[in-house]
């Protein structure tokens, strides 16, 4: 990206305009979004502040920022690692190389949560919700915020997971409300602590999914968070079999999931003998995503 092509300046839209080709050579997804949300980042405004400013031209300073921003996507790095944020339920949510980019399909969970507080669960004062997995507290806060009356904890077996969780339970100053803990699943929980509602976006990634995986995702985002084992298969096992008495009666247990194992964690579930009402639910592109099932 040299700074002048034929006396032509690198304006606003000039910028965009080649950035997205180059994005779009790279095999990203959304290429016009990306160097949208790379050059606002780096002239330090809002996305819908560059369509009043196509003819401007960006300072020095901020197309170094904005090349060097470009650089790094075009090497695979998240864009939301870039600039250090997502959106997701509405919500801008931290993020590093410490935790997974939270993913629009996980919002499915998130509102199957707050469906069965508000209804089913409703006559709960109180509601509890643990999530498991929280990585960078997306869910949590997502759930709490939309839910004054729910007491959420949420436990990661990742320390580093856990600080970006806190800065994000701060910042929208939900830590009267949301509990962090380190943990592998309910270990680090007190032995009779039970919830109305467990939910999960647990590891899911079987080993021959993960060699796979678009590079974006496997060199940028932790290993532990996306691979489960083998079969994929062997993280969602044990919730399944661990969370039962961890809910209280009538409590619902919520999990993301692969597409590719949606049937195989049903029948588990239905094997287990302690849940019904034991379903799947599908994202937007019509996969199976999310299994809940209530304890029987």
């Amino acid at each position: 990206m040299a700074e002048t092509s034929n006396d032509t300046p690198w304006t606003v839209m000039r910028l965009l305009e080649w950035t997205t080709d180059f994005f779009r050579k790279k095999g990203s997804e959304s290429p016009r979004l990306d160097a949208e949300i790379l050059l606002a980042h780096a002239r330090g405004c809002q996305r819908i502040e560059l369509y009043t400013s196509f003819d401007k031209v960006p300072e020095e300073e901020q197309r170094v920022a904005f090349r060097e921003l470009v650089r790094r996507r075009g090497e695979g790095a998240p864009v939301a690692q870039l600039v250090g944020y997502r959106e997701f339920y509405s919500i801008s949510i931290r993020v590093d190389e410490n935790v997974l980019v939270p993913r629009p399909e996980t919002e499915h969970l998130v509102i199957e949560a707050i469906d069965q507080i508000k209804g089913r669960l409703s006559d709960r004062p109180s509601p509890t919700v643990l999530d498991i997995g929280t990585g960078s507290g997306a869910i949590a806060v997502a759930i709490a915020k939309s839910l004054p009356k729910t007491q959420v904890t949420a436990v990661d077996i990742s320390l580093t997971a856990l600080d970006i969780a806190k800065w994000n339970v701060e910042n929208l100053k939900l830590f009267d409300r949301v509990t962090l803990l380190q943990s592998d699943l309910f270990d680090g929980l007190d032995p009779g602590q039970t919830f109305d509602v467990i939910c999960s976006n647990p590891p899911y990634i079987s080993q021959s999914e993960y060699d796979e995986l678009p590079t974006t995702v496997r060199e940028f985002e932790p290993r532990g968070a996306l691979l489960s084992g083998p079969d994929g298969t062997e993280i969602i096992a044990r919730l399944l079999n661990d969370s039962v008495q961890r809910l209280n009666d009538g409590g619902q247990l919520i999990i993301e999931l692969s597409p590719m194992i949606a049937g195989v964690c049903k029948t588990l579930a239905e094997r287990n003998g302690g849940y019904k009402e034991i379903h799947l639910i599908k994202d937007l592109a019509g996969h199976e995503r999310i299994l809940s099932m209530q304890k029987a």
